[in-house]
């Protein structure tokens, strides 16, 4: 596995809910704590002064991290739901089937396969979604014109998000 797939995977694992995260491929073995875990471990070691020692060390780092990097996004995603909700009534939405990277194009040097303004048909591939090194073409279950484009190219996408806006 590349850095770059284990930073992406430890991006998207970080965002989720999930408290723990394993991974074997191969030889190579990933598992991921995430700091949701180690809250909860901390408040119950602290009590007794034998586990304190050996314990807080451990889970005394992680929580001061977590709490300025949370509320940061929580705002944002309120806004981002309010301006995606406008927009959502003008327009039609292409979903993400899956957690994974999305691209734009099949190859960095070819063309992406659809633009604002472009007309699309049912069936027709949008873009490229890359999970666990599986590169699936993701198919527009409705027809008409791309209005705009809401993911960067190359960028971790998480299950149920909108990619494309599209007007009928």
């Amino acid at each position: 596995m590349e850095f770059k797939q284990i930073t992406d995977l430890i991006k998207l694992v970080s965002k989720s809910n999930l408290i723990e995260f394993k991974l074997k491929e191969g030889d190579t073995e990933i598992s991921i704590l995430t700091d949701k875990h180690g809250k909860s471990s901390a408040s119950q070691s602290k009590p007794t002064q034998k586990e304190a020692p050996a314990t807080v060390p451990t889970y005394a780092p992680p929580p001061p991290a977590p709490e300025p990097v949370k509320p940061a996004p929580q705002p944002s995603e309120k806004k981002a739901p309010a301006a995606e909700e406008d927009a959502k009534s003008d327009y039609l939405e292409i979903r993400s089937p899956m957690v994974g990277t999305f691209y734009r194009s099949a190859s960095p040097d070819k063309p992406p396969y659809i633009k604002v303004g472009d007309s699309i048909e049912k069936g027709d591939v949008v873009c490229i979604i890359e999970a666990m090194k599986l590169f699936n073409e993701i198919e527009s279950e409705i027809s008409g014109k791309v209005a705009k484009v809401l993911v960067e190219d190359a960028t971790p996408v998480e299950y149920d998000q909108v990619l494309f806006l599209i007007e009928p």
